[in-house]
């Protein structure tokens, strides 16, 4: 590596340098949205920042940002390349860290999504089984319940449950969960346990409102599929407070297995209709399709994989 840089026409090699520190800022700037978020996250004066994206722009010909007084917004031309960037810049890191003697293990920043409840429930603290393995890696985790655009946002690898087939994306399988009924001790004392899907509809449900079909409730017997419409006084866009609700014993809910393991190992809800198999769906790992997966998020989701395995959540 050393004699190949040697090689290298010391001019063609600063000017090379030079973009990366310049596409480096612009990415920064973008995903943080300011110069001043940018410099701190590149650890360099906002005033260099500023530069370094003032010369790529000079070099591309082209405004890649509006700016105001507060902060700054892409232009089409930024979000085009913004799209492309960050996996440039992952493949010289991968690059370099590959041939490069002195690396001895992963390092940069990995900036994930994930869905609240999963990522609160199971994907924050396998991240940091990861991390205690990894030093060198810096953790960027957003939880949203609405699906990133991992090319607009910069995201190298989104944690998705339920089913999802996207043209753009790449699905790494981790796993599959299940929809349980559950409700408190206190609320079956009271109302009665349900034997079938259909006595659910006289029972005060907990409505979760991120599922596909919030008020349809769908099980399985013997391959014969069992729907029931539900009604339910309290709305809520979160399994986790539905959990929480249901652990109050205001009502029934029907909620995705791991958000629930702990609360069904402790008594605090029981699990109903154990005959019947509540919805399922698949937990995946999705990247961007048509570009090189740098080794620490290949690395990453192969860790995953593994750790999901041995986590008792599903």
């Amino acid at each position: 590596m050393a004699k190949i840089m040697n090689d290298y026409p010391r001019n063609v090699l600063n000017i090379e340098m030079d973009l990366f520190d310049q596409l480096r800022a612009f990415v920064a700037t973008a995903q943080s949205g300011s110069f001043t978020g940018a410099a701190t996250q590149l650890g360099i004066s906002n005033r260099l920042t500023s530069k370094y994206v003032a010369e790529l722009e000079q070099r591309l010909g082209v405004r890649l940002f509006q700016r105001t007084t507060r902060k700054v917004g892409l232009t089409p031309a930024g979000t085009d390349l913004l799209s492309r960037a960050p996996a440039l810049l992952d493949d010289l890191d991968h690059l370099l860290a590959d041939v490069s003697d002195s690396s001895k293990g992963l390092s940069g920043v990995v900036r994930i999504s994930a869905p609240i409840t999963f990522g609160e429930v199971y994907i924050a603290g396998m991240l940091a089984r990861f991390a205690g393995q990894h030093p060198g890696i810096t953790i960027d985790l957003r939880l949203t319940d609405a699906f990133s655009d991992l090319a607009a946002e910069g995201i190298d690898l989104a944690f998705r449950i339920g089913r999802f087939q996207m043209a753009s994306l790449k699905v790494r399988r981790m796993g599959a969960f299940q929809s349980l009924a559950v409700a408190s001790p206190a609320y079956l004392a009271r109302a009665g346990q349900p034997d079938t899907p259909g006595d659910l509809s006289r029972h005060s449900c907990i409505v979760d409102t991120n599922r596909r079909n919030p008020r349809r409730w769908a099980f399985k017997r013997d391959g014969i599929e069992n729907t029931v419409q539900i009604d339910g006084r309290i709305h809520v866009n979160s399994a986790s407070a539905a959990v929480d609700l249901a652990r109050s014993g205001i009502g029934i809910a029907y909620v995705p297995s791991f958000a629930l393991r702990s609360a069904i190992d402790s008594g605090a809800l029981v699990r109903l209709l154990d005959s019947y198999t509540g919805e399922s769906g698949d937990i995946g790992a999705v990247y961007l399709e048509g570009r090189t997966l740098p080794r620490k998020v290949r690395t990453l989701i192969d860790f995953a994989v593994a750790d999901i395995g041995t986590a008792n959540l599903l």
